[in-house]
């Protein structure tokens, strides 16, 4: 059974405009993206990008890194429509990023609905902050897989999931390659361009702009620019004389040193987060960027870094990235059965618990310890008044008195619904299990869980068929992005869309058509491409599920056309 998708925007989306001119992408540039339909439209001629980035994850990292790409796809897509060029979908691979810590586990459901991790190793708190772009996978990651293939249930789907993985996780890779590719796979085909930041060519085409970032000093002394030097990848302080010197390691550098470094190590040289943004509107001509909430609330702090570059380089709008909830069936059908929201589930383990039981103690106990109560209020209120006419001072004791009295009845409460607890221990697994789901560790499940928690349970596609998975996502995510049609204009051919149509123009009835009703006419023209895009999408869909149901039915017979 097909999850529900519920999304949860994360900001309003303001789409950017299209004063940017389209140009040609330079080789080096190109030449650091893996091969596919992408690539190719980025190397076709001139070209506008929408971009996103993340730093590599073990297994793809947490679901929002392909919110992201998921996000860049539906976006370039409509701003195509728009400006008539083509805009082509970026996702910045950001290999340079040493922060080994974010990048080291994977949470997966396991076969029982419980949370789980895979922490492929550790990194000594004294090693060299290494980049992700060298820092091998290793032998630890068979380990990694065996662990997830025996964690996760047993469906028809899991045998595909597992060799995507396999095939790009490999302890010769680094984990920014593993990273890259696992992500083409996955999203290559449907036309973003996966692009390794951390290339030596696109490295030698941004070292330039990186060292114009020495020119900047931000608020906490530093410099936007990163070398990597005797403990690993090391920010950059600006000296009196001009110099430069590590945060960690102390090494000194003069202006000339890393100039040489540029010309002959380029790959030793890396912007922070607020320094990429620009160097990808350099390297690419970015219009817009997928941002997630960090990332719009600290881009704005950017713009200086694109006047120091030069006048040529135009900032990008930061679009709020697509974000969302998958609500699989079994978390669903409990929400159902107990009428709850999503909201529910965000809470502390065994609050809602507590009260679901609560509310099935029985009516009568629930009204005696109510009736207790009030009658232990009322009869310590006129106890209390009684007493301070006597001996004010006696009046906090009498109200400590009502309040061990009232705290009495509580207990009996709690008690009473941890023996409900013990006799309904499946209703609370359930609970715990909806909630790992859809807000594990107390975070929403976009931040935690990775992609390969859905790709086996729930009925997508197999096979050949993999790379289609996300179609349904992208649809979802483009209807978002186009605004979400109004209503108005899907009623538009109908008396009561008419009427609206008029009314939101000021139109007399009788009156020719406005501006405002031929704009909902070209919105309802847009959606009905969508939905034939769609409805072409979905008949390949129904032709590779056929072709891998016949492969499951004979795995020794190879269909023709395969």
């Amino acid at each position: 059974m097909m999850p529900r998708i519920v999304a949860t925007p994360i900001a309003p989306l303001v789409l950017p405009d299209l004063r940017l001119d389209p140009r040609r992408v330079a080789p080096e540039v190109i030449a650091a993206a893996l091969p596919g339909p992408g690539r190719d439209r980025l190397a076709a001629g001139a070209v506008l990008a929408v971009t996103t980035g993340q730093q590599p994850g073990l297994f793809t990292g947490p679901l929002f890194t392909v919110y992201k790409a998921l996000s860049v796809l539906a976006l370039a897509r409509r701003l195509e429509r728009a400006a008539g060029v083509p805009v082509v979908p970026v996702f910045w691979v950001a290999g340079d990023d040493h922060d080994f810590a974010e990048a080291n586990h994977a949470a997966f459901l396991d076969g029982a609905g419980d949370l789980a991790a895979i922490v492929l190793r550790e990194r000594a708190g004294d090693a060299p902050l290494r980049p992700l772009s060298r820092e091998p996978c290793g032998p630890e990651i068979r380990r990694a897989l065996d662990e997830l293939r025996a964690g996760t249930p047993e469906t028809e789907f899991k045998a595909a999931t597992l060799e995507w993985l396999e095939r790009c996780y490999r302890p010769d890779a680094t984990l920014a390659d593993a990273f890259a590719e696992a992500l083409h796979a996955l999203l290559g085909p449907r036309g973003l361009v996966v692009l390794r930041a951390y290339d030596p060519q696109a490295k030698r085409a941004a070292a330039p702009w990186v060292l114009k970032g020495l020119e900047v000093t931000l608020p906490d002394g530093y410099t936007p620019v990163f070398v990597e030097a005797a403990q690993g990848r090391d920010r950059l302080e600006r000296q009196e004389d001009g110099g430069f010197v590590t945060r960690r390691s102390g090494e000194r550098f003069t202006r000339a040193d890393l100039e040489r470094i540029a010309r002959e190590s380029p790959e030793r040289l890396s912007p922070n987060v607020l320094l990429r943004p620009a160097i990808e509107a350099v390297l690419l001509p970015t219009i817009a960027y997928a941002a997630g909430p960090a990332e719009l609330k600290y881009l704005p702090d950017a713009a200086q870094l694109y006047n120091v570059l030069g006048g040529g380089v135009t900032p990008q709008r930061p679009v709020p990235r697509w974000a969302g909830v998958i609500v699989e069936s079994r978390v669903e059908k409990l929400m159902e059965r107990y009428g709850l929201g999503l909201e529910a589930l965000d809470g502390q383990p065994g609050e809602l618990e507590a009260r679901l039981l609560r509310e099935a103690l029985p009516p009568a106990t629930v009204e005696a310890l109510a009736g207790l109560r009030r009658e232990l209020a009322e009869r310590y209120e006129r106890l209390g008044r009684d007493v301070a006419a006597i001996d004010p001072t006696l009046e906090r004791t009498v109200q400590s008195a009502r309040n061990a009295a009232l705290a009495g009845t509580q207990e009996i409460e709690k008690k009473l619904v941890a023996s409900l607890k013990r006799d309904n221990e499946t209703l609370v697994r359930q609970i715990a299990r909806a909630r790992a789901a859809v807000y594990p560790q107390g975070q929403p499940q976009e931040r935690v869980l990775t992609l390969a928690s859905f790709l086996w349970t729930v009925r997508w596609r197999a096979g050949r068929a993999l790379r289609r998975i996300p179609l349904m996502w992208v649809f979802v995510i483009v209807l978002i992005v186009a605004l979400m049609i109004p209503i108005t204009a899907i009623l538009l051919d109908s008396p009561l869309g008419r009427s609206i149509a008029r009314r939101l123009e000021g139109e007399a009835p009788g009156d020719g058509r406005t501006a405002g009703v031929r704009e909902l006419e070209r919105r309802v023209e847009v959606l009905e491409t969508d939905l034939e895009d769609l409805n072409r999408s979905i008949s390949g869909m129904r032709e590779e599920l056929q072709f891998v149901q016949r492969l499951l039915e004979d795995p020794n017979k190879k269909p023709r056309g395969s």
